[in-house]
């Protein structure tokens, strides 16, 4: 006895296809037929690739610019810390201003226009009495040094410190 089999039609898009249609649930695999997905992952991906990469670069400039500022904020700590152990108010802007611009310095920051204020106070209470000197730095940064290479504009950064005086010192 022959057992004869029986032989599916030819599919016109090819036997991948035909065995697709067969079972349920799978994709004919062939661009141009229903449900076939082939290559939307990279296009997928390169649209958003674009959007992803200027994310990154938005979040980098954000911190450098923190980072930036965190800078000013030492460098007024430091400015008003020499300030402080200075004997006289001339002598303590003088010291304050070039502890600013050595702390900045050494962090490479490089301001384009660096203002450093004191309130010398502090130096006219009577010895025995607690005086403080309060220190202001303004610190005007391009956003090319800072953010991303070759961006435009400046940004201007601010801070402030008060380091207390030796109340038993002589002024």
């Amino acid at each position: 006895m022959t057992q004869q089999t029986r032989r599916q039609p030819a599919h016109p898009a090819g036997p991948r296809a035909a065995a697709a249609l067969r079972r349920p649930g799978r994709r004919a695999g062939r661009a141009g037929r229903p449900g076939c997905e082939r290559g939307s992952v990279s296009l997928e991906l390169a649209a958003l690739a674009p959007a992803v990469l200027l994310l990154v670069l938005l979040t980098v400039a954000a911190m450098r610019i923190t980072l930036a500022g965190a800078q000013v904020d030492g460098a007024a700590r430091d400015a008003a810390r020499a300030a402080s152990l200075a004997r006289t108010a001339g002598l303590a802007t003088t010291a304050a201003q070039q502890s600013a611009a050595r702390t900045l310095a050494g962090q490479q920051l490089t301001c384009s226009q660096l203002t450093v204020t004191i309130d010398p106070a502090g130096f006219a209470v009577p010895v025995g009495t607690t005086g403080t000197v309060a220190v202001h730095v303004t610190c005007r940064v391009a956003l090319g040094d800072v953010a991303v290479p070759g961006a435009p504009g400046t940004t201007t950064m601010t801070a402030g410190y008060a380091a207390p005086l030796d109340p038993y010192r002589a002024r």
